[in-house]
């Protein structure tokens, strides 16, 4: 019902064109919404680098958002902007398809992983030339369910997009921003490794952010669903998951303090019920949900923390179940799922 709703709605998306190309990322005082103050962090950056995340936090946009958003915002938010951002591809026609730690949680669920705070989709070289030429700067308004007003999302093309050599600043060809938050998905390039073509390897595929491919890993693309939205994932998703993440991702129930309940198809919080410790929390008896290890990490209660703490001395977390059990996690636990990104 949620998805049928949702895509009816989504056909009253409007767009509208912004100026053009800037060296760096578009001027504030151009496409500022609500904020009086720009909240990047550009005096941080390489010279070059035309993208430029919020000094709170590396997975928003400064210029649009000014505050990390709590557990349940950002996942509503997160929702939002992969549904219009498949959405506004699929009706414009574009080639893309969703990766890394997002594809992730298309292996679970087909949804996107609570404890993201980014997420990634990847494009052929045709549509990122196609993107760049007809949509770059284009303002795309919805109205989304439940909700009185509508929100604008901003697609945004990296002048740099057509160097298609390695490079560590400007890895990132586009981005879909969610003008009221600052929420943004990372928009790659998959190009052919024109170096390794040379040496004989003529399927050899390349991203500027150093992944390599080969072309029968990418393509032909699957046609699958995500976040109740039609949604492309590449071709031999299981084996590409399983070389980023290893293959306890694609098994382990627990992680970042969620527990992954097969019944609901769902990702649930832990609360310390279920690590056996609610005595230790002071005015507390029905227990307590720990959201996601990311930016609400450092106030872990005390009790989590030695939890914690504990686990890394045997470098196995463990904790005690309902039943008063030891019960063990995964090490799956205690690594962070997030998309690889290498430096020069």
């Amino acid at each position: 019902m949620r998805a049928e709703l949702l895509s009816c709605v989504l056909f009253f998306g409007c767009v509208l064109a912004l100026p053009g190309l800037w060296k760096r990322d578009a001027p504030f005082e151009e496409v500022k919404t609500r904020l009086d103050w720009n909240h990047q962090d550009a005096e941080h950056d390489e010279p070059d680098k035309y993208f430029h995340e919020a000094n709170f936090h590396p997975h928003y946009d400064g210029r649009f958002g000014d505050k990390k958003l709590k557990y349940e915002e950002r996942m509503s938010h997160l929702a939002a902007l992969i549904q219009t951002y498949l959405s506004s591809m699929n009706d414009v026609g574009a080639e893309t398809w969703i990766m890394h730690g997002t594809l992730l949680g298309w292996w679970w669920n087909r949804q996107i992983m609570p404890w993201d705070t980014d997420l990634d989709v990847m494009v052929s070289e045709a549509t990122i030339h196609y993107l760049a030429e007809y949509y770059n700067m284009t303002l795309h308004h919805y109205h989304l369910p439940g909700l009185e007003t509508g929100r604008d999302y901003l697609l945004e093309i990296n002048p740099h997009y057509s160097n298609d050599e390695i490079d560590g600043a400007n890895h990132i060809d586009a981005r879909w921003i969610d003008t009221e938050t600052g929420l943004f998905i990372d928009i790659t390039t998959l190009r052919r490794n024109k170096t390794a073509q040379s040496h004989g390897e003529a399927d050899a595929m390349m991203v500027k952010d150093k992944h390599h491919y080969m072309y029968d890993d990418i393509f032909p693309l699957r046609a699958s669903v995500f976040e109740g939205i039609p949604a492309k994932i590449p071709f031999a998703y299981a084996e590409l998951l399983i070389e980023e993440y290893g293959e306890l991702a694609l098994s382990s129930v627990f992680y970042q303090n969620h527990r992954f309940q097969p019944e609901k198809q769902e990702w649930k919080p832990l609360s310390c019920r279920d690590y056996g410790t609610c005595d230790q929390l002071h005015g507390s008896g029905n227990g307590v949900n720990l959201p996601a290890e990311s930016e609400e990490s450092s106030a872990a209660p005390g009790w989590l923390q030695k939890l914690r703490s504990a686990a890394r001395e045997d470098g196995l977390p463990r904790a005690v179940g309902l039943d008063g059990k030891l019960f063990e996690y995964s090490k799956l636990l205690t690594r962070p799922i997030r998309s690889l990104r290498w430096s020069n």
